[in-house]
């Protein structure tokens, strides 16, 4: 059975022959253990591949995201990156004021996307496939505001705050509808939502402002027979039932940092849980035991004839052989 059934079966809680699979990695990761690495991706090959968009038109960016110094992406946000390997982050915002709202630079090359060379890499290759490039608006006004800069607007919601969030809205819809006329199997857009313990900002302001973004590029890619995926960092157990109610089909997330048995009650079988194991702790400080109880924990609860997808990240800090027994503790089931 291919990969891309596997990861079908799991969404459409079809009893997959086994848990998909998906291991997300950093430079960090790459340059610490490459043997190692190397080894784990041999025995435990990814089910879900990302497709490199092929851009026509090069995008105006300045140095490297994972290299230490600075980057400056194609929107024209500063990252600072202090350490080799790891994404850095924007200490300077692009408008400090709103007056300075001209220095935000669509980045209208993003929707160059060679559909040619993107339908060759889905068709010869048995895997299930998403864009590599994702939509993040929350995310987005942070690195153009400033974090700080930009709580404030959300209660305050100034006129240019919605003119802002519009723009970039508009355009990330574009993207999406340009990415579901290729043969890519889904969408994938994300924003870290969560603190350690809380949501970020009100759940009634999130639904007033970001759910509907969120609903739009899901009903996109349904409209077009494709699979909608997010990411999500932190504790969002709040926001959860607006993703299943919005229909979303599959939500990485920090499962350690909620509740994994209350999270199995009530939305086992609704969506599909696409990982993670620990990686606060569990895989830098754990033994290959724990590991096997948390997968085991995980399965217990949020199984349903699929619904999982088996998803971990090497990243700063994850040792090897734990990150290798994710994947040997998921192949029992």
């Amino acid at each position: 059975m291919s990969s891309k059934k596997i990861v079908l079966d799991s969404l459409e809680f079809n009893n997959p022959t086994r848990i998909p699979r998906q291991l997300w990695t950093l430079p960090w990761a790459e340059k610490k253990y490459p043997d190692k690495l190397k080894n784990i991706q041999n025995e435990f090959p990814n089910d879900i591949l990302l497709v490199n968009p092929y851009y026509k038109e090069n995008l105006n960016t300045e140095g490297d995201l994972y290299k230490k110094g600075t980057y400056v992406d194609e929107w024209g946000c500063k990252f600072v990156n202090l350490k080799e390997g790891i994404h850095g982050e924007v200490k300077d915002p692009l408008i400090k004021k709103w007056n300075e709202v001209h220095k935000v630079n669509i980045p209208l090359e993003r929707l160059t996307i060679n559909k040619q060379r993107i339908n060759k890499f889905c068709n010869n290759t048995n895997k299930f496939t998403l864009p590599e490039v994702s939509q993040r608006p929350f995310e987005r006004l942070q690195f153009i505001r400033g974090t700080e800069n930009l709580f404030i607007d959300l209660i305050e919601q100034p006129s240019e705050l919605k003119y802002l969030l519009d723009e970039i809205h508009n355009f990330y819809k574009k993207e999406v509808a340009l990415w579901c006329e290729t043969d890519v199997d889904g969408i994938f857009f994300m924003d870290d939502w969560g603190a350690q313990n809380n949501l970020l900002i009100n759940p009634k302001l999130w639904r007033k402002l970001f759910k509907p973004l969120y609903k739009e590029y899901i009903e996109i890619a349904h409209n077009n027979s494709k699979y909608a995926f997010m990411h999500s960092d932190g504790y969002i157990t709040n926001i959860i039932p607006d993703l299943v109610e919005i229909g979303l089909d599959a939500l990485n997330s920090q499962l350690f940092c909620m509740d994994i048995k209350e999270l199995g009650k009530k939305h086992k079988g609704k969506i599909t849980f696409w990982g993670e194991i620990d990686r606060q702790q569990l895989l830098s400080f754990g033994s290959e035991n724990d590991i096997k109880k948390a997968v085991n924990k995980v399965y217990e609860n949020l199984f349903s004839n699929g619904g999982i997808i088996a998803q971990c990240e090497f990243g700063p800090g994850a040792k090897p052989e734990n990150v290798k027994q994710v994947f040997k503790s998921w192949n029992k089931f």
